[in-house]
C-alpha cells in the first residue's frame, strides 16, 4: 500500500492549524479578529438596511408618494383590473416596472435615481399639458424594457401554461399559442400596451 503523502506534509499542517489558533505573541494582534467579527456584523447591517431600503421603495404607497403619480397615471392604473379584480389580486407598480431578479432591480433603481427623481424635482411632468407631452417618450421607454426582457415582469404573475385556453376568444388563444409565439417573436407588450395607462395620442 503506497502513500501518496510527502514526508513533513502532516506536520506542515499541523503546524499552520497550530499558528493560526495560536494566541498573538502582541496584544494588539488581538485586534485582528475582533475587527474581522466586528466588519462581518457591520456588513450584515449595511444589507439588511439596504435591502429594507429597497424594498421599502417599491411600495405602492412610496411610488405614488409624488404629485405625478398620484394626479396622472395612478388615477388611470385605478380604473384597470390590476388595481381591482374580482379574485382581490392587485399588482402593483413595482410589480410591472421593477425587475424581481436583485442585480436588475438595483440597476433599475440606479436609474430611477439619476434620471428619474432629478426630472421630478426640475417640474419635468408636473402639469398635465407637460405630462402629455412626454407620455409617448415615457411610455416608449417602458415598453423598450419589457420588450428587451421578454416581458419578464408580466411573466412573474402570468403563466401560459396556466392559462385556461377554453375561457379565451379565437384570437387570443391563436395568440397565446407557442406556434404563434416562435414564428413572430412577440411578447406579452407587443399586445398588451395600454393596459394599465392611457395610451398616448400619437404613438
Amino acid at each position: 500500500m503506497s502513500d501518496d503523502k510527502q514526508p513533513g506534509e502532516s506536520g506542515q499542517r499541523r503546524g499552520f492549524w497550530a499558528w493560526l489558533w495560536a494566541r498573538p505573541k502582541r496584544w494588539f494582534l488581538l485586534g485582528i479578529p475582533a475587527g474581522g467579527f466586528l466588519a462581518f456584523l457591520v456588513g450584515i447591517g449595511f444589507s439588511g438596511g439596504f435591502m429594507t431600503v429597497v424594498e421599502a421603495s417599491s411600495t405602492l404607497s412610496f411610488c405614488t408618494s409624488c404629485h405625478e403619480m398620484q394626479a396622472f397615471v395612478y388615477q388611470e392604473y385605478k380604473q384597470t383590473p390590476h388595481y381591482q379584480n374580482a379574485s382581490g389580486v392587485r399588482a402593483i407598480c413595482s410589480d410591472c416596472h421593477v425587475p424581481h431578479a436583485l442585480v436588475p432591480k438595483l440597476w433599475r433603481k440606479f436609474q430611477a435615481t439619476y434620471g428619474e427623481i432629478p426630472a421630478h424635482f426640475m417640474g419635468k411632468i408636473d402639469t398635465r399639458e407637460k405630462f402629455e407631452a412626454h407620455r409617448a417618450e415615457l411610455a416608449q421607454k417602458v415598453w423598450d424594457r419589457m420588450e428587451a426582457t421578454d416581458s419578464a415582469t408580466c411573466r412573474k404573475c402570468h403563466s401560459y401554461e396556466a392559462m385556461a385556453a377554453d375561457k379565451q376568444d379565437r384570437y387570443a388563444q391563436r395568440k397565446h399559442s407557442e406556434e404563434y409565439r416562435k414564428a413572430t417573436g412577440a411578447t406579452c407588450i407587443d399586445c398588451h400596451k395600454g393596459i394599465a395607462h392611457h395610451l398616448p395620442e400619437k404613438m
